[in-house]
């Protein structure tokens, strides 16, 4: 059933603008993903439907009188509210109510011998059973408890950000909706979090409208995605995975409409200038169909991030935290930790809020200094260190003034010299845009311009805390390319799956009395690790490496090892790849033999792709087992 129709939509932001006779509707089984570039209108678009905004023209109509629930990015809060207050939050009468029976608790707990206090919450306690209002009720305080949230009486004043979208996120799904309309609803959770409200919102009735970076999340939640892109929309049926598909037979096609244009023109202007000036009929029908197609504007392809920017030289000696150990307030953040950063590493760092990641990052950075233990940095090290919240001066400056900032001119990669205006165009910040205030910019967008001005300075060691929050997905997509050519070190904490299986090779998970332990493989090698060890959740391998009198050589040795899956692989990937080649050179000679057969041969030519894509993948699996293998002798022998 239709429960959201929206007819030509406009949107404009001063001169530029976000949705342009924008059309469709949301079905009561729909989980929609909406993607886009940062800055081209997508919260717009959730506040739209949210009614919080509304389009300059056009018409969104809700069937039947469907209720909407919508979780900002920045949710708003009264300060002396308390958590429980602010969960229940809303006008509808089971709202009232739970509100008003957790009050009556909180009096007659206070006032035990007020028989007011007492008959008042027995009369609540039958409203909640006529109203069957205890599953709602207890569902909340779950999701809280889940959430991390434990004082519920507690004001929302006192929390931080983080804590505060956690109850926002409470109060997102235990609201009664029809439509759920999330922005940004993984940023600044853990991965444990994440996973939980994956299995949640694959649980949830009703239909589902949201903005997400986070790959993962949209492969494993949506059916739908919508993409927006020069302020239109486009629909693809699917997860993640299937719009990338799509999207490539889309983009296909416009290339195949646009080179027929082109020839068409060529044709006509041919014509044109070969014949006399038209005057039947015919002719002028012809001439002015040539102009139509002239003056036809095709449609750009999707925005590319360009990111090209060389780095310093770097020497053999990186970083070395040699018995480092970190505590605040008493509390001990990291403890004894040693480790050697090599010039290749890719490093991503895990584990739950609060437990010390960043303070790491600041130890590499030499932002903070060890209570105990030494931080030692090679000469040639040039640290770019991206924060969670980076400050791009007054709101006042003016974006280009940002960039020159760091460096008027910068030396690319393959040694071009360009100017930090053309800098700036190839981030996605055209001519237009560069002279205008910071203040301007959509968070997104002041989130990629800072990740600019940390790679302007040529860094050769890149320290990225949480570089995923808040950068859109073809962003992400070039970054995550970036890093693969990039010449240095990477160690990146953060809680997008995608991104550190796709980036590192390494993974520092953090426990919650200071011990880290260092695992090779990205991601989800990682959990691999842990599932198969039989260890219920992310943080126990790494609570498992709490310091002893062992030393830090002694703990690493200890969790070096292949898993059951990897030892199987490495014993039988030789005669894999030796069979894989072996096919291929089969079909090679197919080719050859057939080669006038142009049907065979195109069998033959998706024959040798899907073989050769088989053949370097395992090639690249081959050099990380035998990596592996060379690092579990090296530890025995320690």
């Amino acid at each position: 059933m239709n429960i959201v129709s929206a007819e030509r939509i406009e949107k404009r932001y001063g001169e530029k603008v976000l949705l342009s006779g924008v059309s469709f509707g949301i079905e009561d089984t729909d989980r929609i993903g909406l993607i886009g570039v940062n800055g081209t209108g997508k919260s717009t678009l959730l506040k739209m439907i949210a009614g919080v905004d509304v389009p300059d023209s056009g018409t969104i109509v809700f069937s039947g009188g469907a209720r909407v629930h919508f979780l900002p990015q920045e949710p708003q809060f009264d300060p002396e509210s308390t958590i429980l207050e602010q969960v229940y939050h809303g006008d509808l009468p089971v709202m009232r109510l739970l509100r008003d029976y957790e009050d009556a608790v909180r009096d007659a707990l206070q006032n035990p011998q007020s028989q007011r206090a007492q008959e008042k919450l027995i009369r609540l306690q039958a409203q909640m059973d006529a109203a069957d209002a205890w599953s709602l009720e207890h569902e909340a305080k779950a999701i809280l408890t889940q959430l991390g949230v434990t004082d519920v009486y507690r004001k929302v004043g006192e929390l931080s950000g983080g804590w505060r979208k956690r109850v926002a996120m409470a109060r997102a799904l235990i609201q009664p909706s029809d439509l759920l309309v999330l922005d940004e609803p993984t940023n600044h959770i853990d991965n444990e979090t994440v996973a939980w409200l994956e299995n949640y919102l694959q649980r949830r009735k009703g239909a589902l409208f949201m903005v997400t970076h986070d790959r993962y999340f949209l492969d494993r939640v949506v059916n739908r995605i919508f993409e927006l892109h020069q302020g239109r929309i486009y629909t693809y049926p699917g997860n993640y995975e299937s719009f990338l598909e799509g999207k490539l037979v889309r983009e296909e096609a416009q290339r195949a409409s646009e080179e027929k244009r082109q020839n068409f023109l060529r044709n006509e202007i041919e014509w044109i200038r070969k014949g006399p000036r038209a005057r039947g009929t015919k002719q002028k029908a012809r001439t002015q169909r040539y102009y139509e197609v002239l003056e036809t504007t095709p449609e750009a392809n999707q925005e590319a991030v360009e990111i090209s920017a060389a780095a310093s030289r770097l020497g053999k000696s990186v970083i070395e935290l040699d018995h480092v150990s970190k505590s605040y307030g008493g509390r001990p953040i990291i403890q004894d930790f040693s480790y050697i950063v090599q010039r290749d590493d890719r490093i991503g760092i895990v584990g739950p809020n609060g437990v010390g990641k960043s303070t790491l990052l600041k130890l590499l950075a030499g932002i903070e200094q060890p209570d105990a233990g030494e931080v030692r940095t090679g000469s040639t090290v040039k640290i770019g260190y991206f924060a969670q919240e980076h400050n791009l001066v007054g709101k006042d400056a003016r974006v280009i003034d940002v960039i020159r900032e760091e460096a008027e001119y910068v030396e690319t990669a393959d040694g071009e010299r360009i100017r930090a205006s053309q800098m700036l165009e190839r981030f996605l910040f055209p001519a237009s845009l560069q002279w205008n205030p910071v203040a301007k910019l959509s968070g997104g967008e002041r989130r990629r311009l800072a990740l600019l001005k940390t790679l302007m300075s040529a860094p050769n060691v890149l320290l990225l805390d949480e570089p995923t929050n808040d950068l859109d997905i073809p962003t992400l997509s070039v970054l995550e390319s970036y890093l693969d050519d990039f010449p240095g070190a990477v160690i990146a904490v953060s809680h997008d799956r995608y991104f550190l299986d796709r980036v590192a090779n390494k993974v520092f998970a953090f426990g919650d009395t200071g011990g880290i332990d260092v695992q090779f493989g990205n991601y989800t090698d990682y959990i691999e690790r842990v599932n198969a060890q039989g260890q219920s959740d992310v943080e126990s391998l790494a609570k498992a490496a709490r310091p002893t009198e062992a030393t830090s050589h002694e703990r690493r040795r200890n969790v070096v090892k292949f898993t059951f899956k990897e030892q199987k692989e490495y014993e039988e990937i030789d005669g894999w790849i030796e069979e894989t080649e072996q096919a291929l050179a089969e079909v090679e000679k197919q080719m050859q033999i057939h080669a006038a057969d142009h049907v065979k041969l195109a069998e033959l030519f998706e024959q040798q792709s899907a073989l050769q894509e088989k053949l370097d993948n395992l090639l690249e699996r081959w050099t990380y087992l035998n990596e592996l293998a060379e690092e579990i002798e090296r530890s025995k022998r320690q």
